[in-house]
């Protein structure tokens, strides 16, 4: 799991169910209405699948799989390498030369992109197919995050709908006073489910498959300049500095200064 979800999710769970422990709450007794999950989390789910098509449906495990999934700076080190090797290759032997090592390239975009120049399309051509693939990811990537989203922004409002269905519940027995002050207490655990929810779980995981989804979009972006500049028979030395102004300065310092050493 990323290190940054683990943490956040201990801090929000430590934050929470100890500082109710401090404060004389049980933190069993938010899980002794089960009728709260069911009334908070189901229609939750329910509003939220409806306002999107069964296609964002069905990729929801992949969003659910992402939660746990992190940004690989030593990948776009590697990526950078492996283009600049292309690159070098391509500037001494010509870029045909690269049709034998396409099949080894794992990423897709990146062989994808090679493909095309290898094949003789123009730069523009290549620029916008690639270009076009980005957009369609993002726009993929921003429906999920979406629907994710709405799972933050519903859940709130059915905890407030299962408040009211306690209390409800809890006037019809007015005839019997011991009742009353567990029948409140338990009709608001629905209330803080909708509201843990929604701050804990689902509006956090939406902004990380932003996050997520930014990364991505600028990791092809390098791809896109790198196929460009192999193309165009840039300078290695040259692609290799486009490729690296695309890094943190902290990890840019730290590639230079394996390259010295080596």
């Amino acid at each position: 799991m990323d290190p940054a979800s683990l943490v956040g999710l201990l801090l929000v769970l430590i934050g929470i169910f100890v500082g109710s422990l401090m404060k004389g709450v049980s933190p069993s007794a938010f899980f002794a209405v089960p009728a709260a999950f069911l009334i908070v989390l189901l229609p939750s789910f329910g509003a939220a699948f409806l306002g999107t098509t069964m296609a964002d449906v069905k990729a929801f495990p992949k969003l659910l799989k992402k939660l746990t999934s992190k940004t690989d700076d030593q990948d776009v080190d590697e990526m950078i390498q492996r283009i600049v090797s292309f690159g070098e290759k391509a500037r001494r032997e010509g870029l045909l030369a690269l049709e034998s090592d396409i099949e080894s390239v794992e990423d897709p975009f990146l062989r994808r992109g090679l493909q095309l120049a290898v094949d003789g399309a123009d730069p523009e051509i290549v620029e916008d197919i690639m270009d076009t693939e980005i957009r369609a990811m993002q726009a993929r990537h921003q429906r999920g995050a979406k629907l994710v989203t709405n799972l933050g922004v519903y859940s709130p409002t059915f905890g407030i709908i299962g408040a009211v269905v306690g209390l409800i519940a809890t006037l019809g027995k007015l005839d019997n006073p011991e009742e009353l002050g567990h029948g409140i207490a338990a009709a608001f655990v629905a209330t803080f489910w909708g509201v843990f929810a929604a701050n804990g779980i689902f509006l956090p995981w939406a902004a990380k498959l932003t996050r997520l989804s930014a990364a991505e979009v600028a990791r092809k972006r390098l791809i896109v300049e790198g196929v460009l500049a192999i193309q165009a028979g840039s300078n290695p030395r040259v692609l290799d500095d486009l490729m690296r102004s695309h890094l943190p300065p902290a990890q840019r310092a730290d590639a230079q200064g394996a390259k010295k050493s080596a």
